[in-house]
C-alpha cells in the first residue's frame, strides 16, 4: 500500500516542480501558453505618449540561441476591430500606435530555425497579452491638406463622452508645435474640427496631431490622442489645368496639367480619371486622352481627376475638372465644313492672283489717271475767271439798288425786290 501510495505523490511533485519552472503569469493576469519542448514567453508592456511598447523574453538557454535563428511570431488585433495584425519578428520588442483606439490583445510565439537548412526545429505555444487603454471619447478623426497650405482635421464625438468635456488639438512637424487656428464647433459649442491656414509641409516628414479631452469641472490634465500622417498621403489635388480638346485624325484628343502640389511632381506620380458623357470613366498615366467620335452622341462633355497613387499611398480624389463641351449631333460636321471652306478660299485666292498676273488684269486696276492737256487746262481757267467777274458785277448791282431807294417809292421798291428774288440776286 505504501509503494502504490509513494508514486502518486512523486507524479504529483514531478508536476509541480515542471509548473513551477515554465509557467509565468502576464501583467494581465493571464498565464503564458507552454509547448511540449519547454519554450514559453513572458510579456509585458511600456506606454509612451500614444505608442505602447510590447516586450517578451524567453526561457532559451544560450547555447540554444548561439545554435538555432530564433525567431518570433507576434498577433495582436485593436479591441472593436475585426482586422487581425500578424508579423514575423526577430527583437524582441514591438512598438504598437494606439491611436484612437482603446487597447489590444496581442500574443507571442518563439521558433527555433536550424541555420544550416533553414527548417524549424520547434516552437512555443502562444503567450497571450492583453493591454487597456483609457477610454477614448472621440472616433472617426480625419485629416486632409488642400490648396498646398491648407490643414483641416475633423472628428466625431461619442456618445458616451462626458458632458462638460471639450476637445483641443494640435500638431508637430518638423521639430516645430503649432495650437489650432480656428476650431469647428457643433450646436453644443464643441469642438468637432479644426481649421488652418498657410501651413506648409515637407512631404517626408510626419505630421503627429494630437487630440486632448480636458474635463472642463475640474481641471484635469485629460486625456491624449495621437494619430500621425504623412502630409503626402493626405493631400487632396485641385482638379488638373489647362484642360482643353482638339481635332485630329477622327478623334478627339483631351489634354491637360497636372496641378500644384506639395510633393513630388513627377509625371508617373499621378493617376487620372477621365469621364465622357455617357460612357465609362478612364483610367489614364499620361497628360491626355484620346476618344474617336464615330459614334456620336446627343451631348457630349470631358471631365477630368487625379491623384497620387505611383510615389505615395494617396486614396483621396480631387473634385471634377470644370465640363469641357467635345460635341453634339452636328458640332463636328460643322467643324469639318468649316475646314474644308476655309481651304477652297485660300484656293480660290491663290488662283484669282495667278490669273491676274498672267492676264495683266493688276496693271489695268493699278493704271494712275493721265493730266488733262493745256487747252483744256486754259479754258477751265478763262471760264472760271469769266464766272468771278459776273458774280462781281451782280454784286454791285445789288448794292446800288439797295442804297438808292427813296422812301416814297416804295411800290417801286417791291417790284425790284422781286426782279431780285427771281434772277436769285437776293441771296447775295
Amino acid at each position: 500500500m505504501a509503494r502504490v501510495t509513494v508514486v502518486p505523490v512523486m507524479l504529483m511533485l514531478s508536476f509541480f516542480w515542471h509548473k513551477t519552472l515554465f509557467s509565468t503569469s502576464l501583467p494581465s493576469g493571464q498565464p503564458d501558453v507552454v509547448d511540449a519542448l519547454g519554450l514559453h514567453n513572458v510579456l509585458w508592456s511600456t506606454k509612451h505618449e500614444s505608442k505602447v511598447i510590447l516586450s517578451w523574453n524567453n526561457n532559451l538557454t544560450k547555447e540554444e540561441t548561439e545554435k538555432y535563428t530564433v525567431k518570433y511570431i507576434l498577433s495582436y488585433k485593436f479591441f472593436n476591430t475585426t482586422e487581425e495584425i500578424k508579423e514575423r519578428l526577430q527583437e524582441k520588442k514591438k512598438i504598437i500606435h494606439l491611436e484612437l483606439h482603446s487597447g489590444f490583445n496581442a500574443k507571442v510565439k518563439t521558433q527555433l530555425f536550424a541555420k544550416e537548412t533553414g527548417d524549424i526545429i520547434k516552437e512555443s505555444g502562444w503567450t497571450e497579452y492583453t493591454y487597456k487603454a483609457p477610454p477614448v471619447y472621440i472616433q472617426n478623426l480625419s485629416c486632409i491638406i488642400y490648396n498646398i497650405s491648407f490643414f483641416n482635421c475633423t472628428w466625431h464625438i461619442k456618445a458616451e463622452a462626458p458632458e462638460d468635456i471639450q476637445i483641443f488639438s494640435s500638431y508637430r512637424h518638423v521639430g516645430k508645435d503649432f495650437e489650432c487656428q480656428q476650431y469647428i464647433k457643433n450646436a453644443r459649442k464643441k469642438n468637432i474640427g479644426c481649421h488652418m491656414k498657410e501651413i506648409y509641409f515637407q512631404p517626408s516628414r510626419k505630421i503627429n496631431l494630437n487630440i486632448t479631452v480636458r474635463d472642463l469641472r475640474n481641471n484635469s490634465g485629460g486625456l491624449s490622442y495621437y494619430k500621425a500622417f504623412t502630409p503626402d498621403t493626405i493631400e487632396k489635388l485641385n482638379p488638373p489645368i489647362n484642360v482643353s480638346v482638339s481635332l485630329e485624325n477622327r478623334s478627339i484628343l483631351i489634354h491637360w496639367k497636372p496641378p500644384p502640389t506639395i510633393g513630388s511632381a513627377r509625371k508617373k506620380c499621378f493617376l487620372y480619371q477621365v469621364k465622357i458623357t455617357d460612357h465609362k470613366i478612364v483610367d489614364v498615366t499620361a497628360e491626355k486622352y484620346e476618344y474617336p467620335f464615330h459614334k456620336r452622341a446627343n451631348k457630349c462633355a470631358a471631365q477630368v481627376r487625379v491623384k497620387k497613387e505611383v510615389c505615395t499611398r494617396n486614396k483621396i480624389w480631387s473634385e471634377w475638372s470644370e465640363p469641357v463641351f467635345i460635341h453634339n449631333e452636328k458640332t463636328v460636321d460643322v467643324m469639318l465644313l468649316s475646314l474644308t471652306l476655309f481651304c477652297l478660299l485660300i484656293l480660290l485666292g491663290v488662283l484669282l492672283i495667278c490669273v491676274c498676273r498672267r492676264y495683266k488684269c493688276l496693271e489695268v486696276i493699278t493704271m494712275p489717271v493721265p493730266h488733262p492737256p493745256d487747252n483744256i487746262k486754259t479754258w477751265l481757267a478763262a471760264d472760271e475767271t469769266d464766272h468771278q467777274k459776273q458774280m462781281s458785277m451782280q454784286m454791285e448791282m445789288h448794292s446800288e439798288v439797295t442804297m438808292g431807294i427813296p422812301e416814297e417809292n416804295g411800290e417801286k421798291y417791291n417790284q425790284q425786290q422781286k426782279c431780285l428774288k427771281e434772277s436769285g440776286l437776293e441771296d447775295l
